[in-house]
């Protein structure tokens, strides 16, 4: 088994930058990429970014690319998401989550074996 811990989010001003973190816990070693969602009230969780652990490939949604940034650090397994230019539209709850397997597209959270508990992000325009 693997546990997420997620941490980091809070209450910023439009066009403020947070960094959260991800720490993994457990078999680490049976992970094979990361993943961050998001999902606001009202709404379906939305994928935002994911990462390989090996740190090598990184995928974006096209609504967060060039305002995020996932990052890994194996010595800590930890995965961290930078964001950057925050808008209100960015507020949400977000979760991390663990896949012990390549996956075609993973922005398909179904897919992921592991979650966190989630850091709420709230944007004040």
């Amino acid at each position: 088994q693997v546990q997420l811990v997620e941490s980091g989010g809070g209450l910023v001003q439009d066009g403020d930058s947070l960094r959260l973190s991800c720490a993994a816990s457990g078999r680490t070693f049976s992970l094979y990429a990361m993943g961050w969602f998001r999902q606001a009230p009202g709404k379906d969780r939305e994928f935002v970014a994911a990462i390989t652990w090996s740190g090598t490939n990184t995928y974006y949604a096209d609504s967060v690319k060039g305002r995020f940034t996932i990052s890994s650090d194996n010595a800590k397994n930890t995965v961290y998401l930078q964001l950057n230019s925050l808008k209100a539209e960015d507020t949400a709850v977000y979760d991390c989550g663990g896949v012990r397997r390549h996956l075609r597209d993973y922005a398909v959270a179904d897919s992921y074996d592991y979650w966190g508990q989630g850091t709420q992000v709230t944007v004040s325009s």
